[in-house]
């Protein structure tokens, strides 16, 4: 793995956390916002990713996807589940060049929920496998949260 330059580790650091701060502030269009125009988003239990089994619990596997998950988030759904609050806490392992401006990350993530009437609680574990596209602004063009569980404590509403 050739050694990036600080300022290239700057850049993929900020589209993670433009990506955190997006859901942990419930901003759904920022989220999309987060993606390229011929983006992914896969959100997948550790397990099934190990046995190459394509069940996933998201999958967005284009711009049109990623934009409905935003609509259904934030019209369809609304009202009809008990809402959250999310804090992400993330910590980037690797880092390398893949060509055409595109560097491919792995992250691990931990993530806490609090109900609107609750105790805080762990709500998932994993990594993510990104790649992002530099540009003017950084973008995923695809990401992929991989769980450590195939269980967590309550429904997941918002991407993780």
């Amino acid at each position: 793995m050739s050694q990036l330059s600080n300022e290239i580790l700057l850049a993929l650091d900020n589209a993670q956390n433009s990506y955190i701060h997006a859901l942990d502030t419930k901003n759904m269009d920022g989220w999309l916002a987060s993606f390229t125009t011929d983006g992914s988003y896969i959100c997948i239990a550790a397990e099934n990713e190990a046995n190459n089994l394509p069940i996933a619990l998201m999958l967005d596997d284009c711009y049109a996807r990623l934009q409905d998950r935003v609509t259904y988030v934030t019209k369809v759904w609304a009202g009809t589940f008990e809402d959250y609050q999310t804090r992400h806490f993330t910590q980037r392992i690797s880092a390398e060049a893949m060509g055409n401006d595109t560097y491919k990350i792995i992250t691990n993530y931990h993530i806490l929920f609090t109900p609107e009437q609750g105790q805080t609680n762990v709500l998932v574990t994993g990594h993510y496998d990104d790649e992002i596209v530099l540009g003017d602004t950084p973008l995923f063009k695809s990401k992929k949260a991989v769980m450590d569980t195939n269980v967590s404590p309550r429904y997941i509403v918002y991407p993780v």
